[in-house]
């Protein structure tokens, strides 16, 4: 990702008008955010690397949509109860 463009996806983030994928992933049950990218084209070319290296896991199966939302932390979402907090 270019540096430069980091406060625009910020930015379109901020506004929900930033492109993320949704990736889930079943046996391991996981939920990956991939983004933000300002261009859904972008996103679609960027993610291909991102879900070999998922395949390479070899889950049972593997979906994956394009969402227009704001989202941040965190970006991997795991079953059972969520992580402790750390203190600030």
């Amino acid at each position: 990702m270019n540096p430069l463009l980091w406060p625009v996806r910020s930015l379109a983030n901020a506004f929900g008008l930033a492109w993320w994928a949704r990736v889930e992933t079943r046996s391991p049950d996981a939920v990956y955010w991939f983004g933000p990218f300002v261009r859904r084209r972008t996103l679609e070319a960027a993610l291909v690397p991102f879900l070999e290296d998922l395949r390479m896991e070899a889950p049972a199966s593997l979906e994956h949509r394009y969402l227009r939302v704001s989202r941040g932390e965190p970006f991997t979402e795991l079953p059972g109860p969520p992580p402790p907090s750390v203190p600030a």
